[in-house]
Parts: structure tokens; sequence; C-alpha cells
């Protein structure tokens, strides 16, 4: 009869699911890998069924993986989130039987706080949707069956980009560090992976983890830092990947469209590193030079997860060099699209929405279910609402464009953002922001805030953006936009930024905070004559007035 088992010590932990308790366990116990392990807990339950023991096992894999206590042992390939019959009164069971683990001292947090957590946000223990399943699949024959191939995975906010990219370091780290007596389940997804040919061509086989935003690639170090079979040390910034002396087999590089072309950077420092880079790569410093050419070089295979509509600075990289490396793995079938909306309930046709909704249009309706969306009147009252959902839930946040100066950065009595009596000042922090513990006191900028999901969002949209009723447009005000680096002309290239170019990565940054919240999104539009039309234009839709 089917159960689920532990194996722990102070430090480590496999969860395990079997027909036959001792036999495993003598398994487990025969093992180099295992033999340190010195307790053992079996749960027991005549009403649990293979699939419940199933969906169980895969509950807490990602549970003591999120909370953080132990390093888990297990291997990714075999979490499921697969339906059957009575599964939501079973799941209402996995919560006493995780509270009962939590007295015992298993656990050192409640399951929201664990929900709430990076570690559980972008672990590798993610049940994939079925086409991420067909992407890491397909992902995987390209890596082994192909030389020197550029694969590309498109996807709008919320589409799981950084849990594909994320799942496959460890799935190769798994299958090189697999052995041929292993017991593998048959069904288990990816098994077919976990063979004498696949492990020897792993062998030796170096994988970079390239991040351009310094706030996600803190997380994503500190989840791999906590995960057996990943380092820290493999995430890392794109100039220390095209600086190093190491050649890597395959870079993964997670929001690609924010690696740059050639501009002035934030330091003389840096600016002297990416000639350093060019020459020490290419014999030369070329201006037309991009950091994705770096990291072409850098690799014998690249995996780069991007969306063009999340580029949000000028420095990104431009609609030429994106799209003759889509180009390219097009033609050599090397591109794959995440399509299902992971973050935002309120499903996949929501970012075509909020896509129209900031610009000015009228969105075709959709079914918002029960997500939370709601335009409010008075940002304090916003405030307020938010307040309370992170009061409820946790992991709600006020989030704004760069519509205001970063004033309190040399003054800190004197508050960023004045809008309807209301002071509010700037993030503190740019590392990790929204689990810092002035977050909840704070509005997050673009760039603490991309690439990470909230439950509840307050976007404040400010007066960079207006609305001009004649033309029925949305147009860019330089002189209200704050982001130094997002309007910077690029003197190297000879490239002078119109506003009509701005507003596109302006509007960009609006769309990256309206795809943040999982439950809800609550929006504060600061402009009379923006704040009007989109108001009016939803009167007929199914949205809540605040």
């Amino acid at each position: 009869w089917p159960i689920v088992y532990s194996i722990d010590n102070d430090k480590e932990i496999y969860i395990g699911e079997t027909l036959n308790a001792a036999a495993r366990l003598g398994q487990h116990l025969s093992t180099k890998e295992r033999q340190h392990l010195k307790r053992v807990r079996i749960l027991l339950d005549e009403t649990f069924n293979k699939s419940v023991c199933l969906d169980l096992e895969s509950h807490l894999i990602r549970y003591f993986h999120g909370d953080g206590k132990y390093k888990v042992l297990n291997k990714n390939s075999g979490i499921t989130d697969a339906d059957y019959f009575n599964r939501e009164q079973y799941r209402k069971q996995f919560e006493s039987i995780y509270e009962k683990l939590l007295e015992e001292g298993l656990f050192t947090k409640t399951i929201p706080e664990i929900v709430n957590s990076n570690l559980f946000k972008y672990s590798p223990f993610k049940a994939l949707t079925s086409d991420q399943q067909l992407a890491v699949d397909q992902i995987l024959r390209n890596l082994f069956e192909n030389d020197g191939q550029t694969i590309v995975v498109k996807g709008e906010p919320g589409t799981g980009k950084t849990i594909v990219a994320v799942y496959i370091a460890k799935l190769l780290s798994d299958i090189r560090a697999s052995r041929a007596d292993d017991d593998l389940a048959e069904d288990e997804i990816f098994a077919h992976y976990f063979t004498d040919n696949y492990r020897q061509l792993l062998t030796n086989y170096k994988i970079g983890f390239v991040i351009p935003q310094q706030s996600l690639r803190k997380t994503i170090q500190h989840v791999f830092k906590n995960t057996p079979g990943l380092d820290h040390k493999m995430v890392m910034t794109q100039f220390e990947a095209g600086d190093t002396d190491q050649h890597f087999d395959l870079l993964i590089v997670d929001e690609a469209h924010r690696l740059q072309r050639r501009a002035n950077q934030p330091s003389a420092s840096l600016n002297t590193k990416y000639k350093t880079i060019n020459e020490k790569l290419f014999g030369e410093d070329r201006d037309e030079i991009t950091q994705l050419d770096w990291i072409l070089k850098k690799s014998d295979h690249q995996i780069l997860l991007l969306d063009k509509d999340q580029r949000v600075k000028p420095a990104d990289l431009d609609d030429r060099a994106i799209d003759a490396v889509v180009s390219k793995a097009e033609t050599n079938g090397s591109i794959f699209s995440l399509k299902s909306q992971m973050r935002v309930r309120a499903g996949s046709g929501y970012v075509n929405f909020i896509r129209d909704l900031i610009s000015g249009k009228k969105p075709q309706p959709i079914d918002f279910g029960d997500y939370d969306f709601r335009i409010f009147d008075n940002l304090g009252d916003m405030r307020d609402e938010i307040l309370k959902r992170d009061d409820e839930h946790g992991l709600s946040r006020l989030v704004a464009g760069y519509a205001w100066d970063w004033v309190s950065k040399t003054d800190p009595t004197n508050a960023d953002i004045v809008v309807d009596g209301v002071e509010l000042y700037w993030n503190r922090s740019a590392v990790d922001w929204v689990n810092s513990p002035t977050s909840r006191d704070e509005v997050g900028s673009i760039h603490t805030i991309q690439g990470y999901d909230l439950n509840y969002a307050g976007v404040i949209i400010g007066k960079d953006i207006g609305y001009d009723e004649q033309t029925r447009k949305v147009f860019f005000r330089r002189e209200n936009y704050f982001d130094k680096k997002g309007k910077e002309n690029n003197a190297r290239l000879g490239i002078e930024f119109s506003d009509k170019d701005l507003l596109d990565y302006v509007l960009n940054v609006y769309r990256v905070l309206l795809t943040r919240g999982v439950l809800g999104t609550y929006i504060y539009l600061e402009d009379p004559d923006l704040h009007q039309v989109v108001r009016d234009g939803n009167l007929n839709s199914q949205l809540q007035q605040g």
C-alpha cells in the first residue's frame, strides 16, 4: 500500500513515496548519498492511494525547499500536480499533516509564510504546466542533439520563464549526478533523460546562469545556494560571464531582453570593463558589440528567456539584435513559447487587457473571475487597501513609475511622492526589496520589482504619461520622468531618443508593474485626463471602482 516517508538529519532531507517502505529504505541506506541521514518518518493513511501519495510527496518537497531549514536531496523531475478523485478534500488533510510536522520542528514557517517566500516562488521543485513541460523536453532535445544552437524561450509576464530556467539548471544537474542503479519511476516526467548516454554528455558540463538585474540575481543566488546540485556562484552578471576565463557549455540568460547594447554605464569602472571585455573576446573594442555577443562568444549553447515588451531602458538590446537571434532560432527550430498565465489569476487575456488599458485604448472585456482589479480616485484610499491586503495575505506592495525624483536618497526626511496629501518614499533597499523590513511602507520602482510577483500590487501611474483628448493617444512628458538612465541619449552610438521612443519604454514599465499581482491589482492614475479615459472606458466592464 502506498506511503510517503522522509529521511533526514539536522541539515538535509529526502522525501519519497513507495509501496514497500522497508525495501525502499534499505535501498537508501545502502547508498553513499543517503547513509549519513539519521531519522525516518513514515506517513500512513489507509485512504491514501498512489495518486494522493504522489501529490503529498510533491507538496512536502516544495514546502521543505521553500522553508529553507533543510537542503532537499530530491530530484525535481518527479514533481507532479495532477488532478485525481477528491483531490481538494485530500489536500485539506495535507494541511493537518503539515501542522503535525511543524509541531515536531521539521518546519520553521507556516504555509502562507513559505508560499510568500522567494525560495518557494523560484524553487526548482515546481510542478510545470503542460506547455512548460513541452518546452523543457524540447529544450533538452536541442541541447543534446544539436551543436551550437541558440535556444530562445519567449513568454509574456507571468508565463514562468524564470521557473523554466531554474528548473532546467536543476534537471541537468540531477541527470549529471544520477546513477544507472537509481530507482526512477517509469512514469516520472523526463525519466528518459536519466541514461548513461546523457550522463556522459554532461560530464564536466559547465553551466552559467546570467541575470542582468541586481535584485532578481541576488534572489536566484539564494535559491541556488539552498539547492543541492546547484551553486550560487553559477549565477552571475553579464560582465562576470564576459570577463571570466572559463568557457561555458551552456549559458542560461533570464530576462535576456535586459542585456545591453553599447551605452554609457552607471559607473566609469563599468565603462572600462565593457571595453576590456570587448578587447578580450573580439580582439578590439567595436561599438556594435553587445552584451548578447559576449554570451554567444563565451558559450557553446545558450538559452535566452526574453520578452521584447519588458525592455525598460534605451540601453537595453534594440530590435535589430533581438530580432536577429529570434530569426536564427526560428530557422533552426529552437524557439519555444510559453502561453499559460501562471501569475495573474485573471488569466491569459489580462496581459492584452493591460496593454490596451495603459495605451489609452478601450480594452476588450475579460472575465476577471475572483481577481480583484480596481481603479482608485484617491491615492490614500489605495494605500489603505494595500495595507489591509498585506495584513490578510502578505506580500502586498505599492509600486510606481519613475515619475518622481528620488529626493529622499540625499535627504531621508523629504518625501519622494506627494499626491492627494499622501507622502510616500521610494524603496530604501535595492536588493530583495519586497521582503525587506520597510517595504510595506515604501514604493517600489521597476528596478526592484521586475521578475517578481506580489499577492496584491497597488500601481501608481504618474504624470510621466498623459492623455491627449484631441488625438486620443497617450503621450510622454519628459520633464516628469526621473529615471536618468531611462531617458539618456546614447552619445556613443550617436542616438537621440524622441519622446515617442521613450514613451514605448515607459509603457513597458507600466505593463510590467501592472502584471505583478497574483490575487489583485489596484491602479491610481495621477493625470486627470488619463484617469478619466481609463475609468470611463471600463464602466461597463467588471472592474470595481475604488
